[in-house]
């Protein structure tokens, strides 16, 4: 996917960092990088590169390529600042981003969500197997409303999470969603959440 060069629109001047691995869900990955561009918002896909410059993942559904060249592990507290929203996309993303070598600390991507949560003024999306990274910290959406795929209903709860049977549930600055399929829709919330909050 090319970057699309944004234009002037509601979120003219955002940044929002949307986290990639392989086994993404295509149209949904699509649809962000245009539609929060069409807003005038600048879209980063960031992983880990494992040392290399840039790593090109592969699609589930298509294999469609998706190349990235900016790594999550990058993203220092300094330069998260820097972004208005952080996305945890469906499909196997999460799941391949919470893996840590050191079983006694946290995935590079698991920690960047978690230094997300400590900052009110980002708006934190999850959607659908995207819940998976917050597994190793539940304390982040304990006690939160959220949705997810109906896989990880359990999961949610034992984090201590309230499950809301939405397609999309807002609490606070975190915002999530039920399947890749309602994309759309969790986008158009994280939109109308930014606008609101003025990030």
């Amino acid at each position: 996917m090319a970057d699309i060069p944004a234009r002037e629109g509601v979120l003219t001047g955002k940044r929002i960092a949307i986290l990639a691995e392989s086994d993404f869900y295509e149209p949904e990955m699509a649809y962000y990088q245009r539609r929060f561009a069409e807003e005038g918002a600048r879209v980063d896909f960031v992983t880990r590169l494992w040392g290399q410059k840039s790593i090109t993942f592969s699609g589930h559904e298509y294999r469609a390529p998706l190349e990235v060249s900016r790594s999550l592990e990058d993203l220092d507290d300094r330069r998260l600042r820097e972004y208005s929203a952080l996305i945890v996309p469906s499909g196997m993303v999460a799941d391949r981003l919470r893996y840590t070598e050191d079983i006694d600390r946290l995935a590079p991507a698991t920690d960047l969500l978690r230094r997300a949560f400590t900052r009110s003024g980002l708006v934190k999306g999850i959607i659908c197997h995207g819940m998976w990274l917050a597994a190793s910290i539940p304390y982040a959406v304990r006690g939160r409303k959220v949705v997810c795929h109906n896989n990880l209903i359990g999961d949610v709860r034992n984090m201590g999470a309230s499950y809301v049977d939405q397609d999309v549930v807002v609490d606070g600055d975190l915002v999530t969603a039920r399947t890749g399929d309602h994309c759309h829709l969790f986008a158009r919330t994280i939109i109308d959440e930014l606008v609101l909050r003025g990030a």
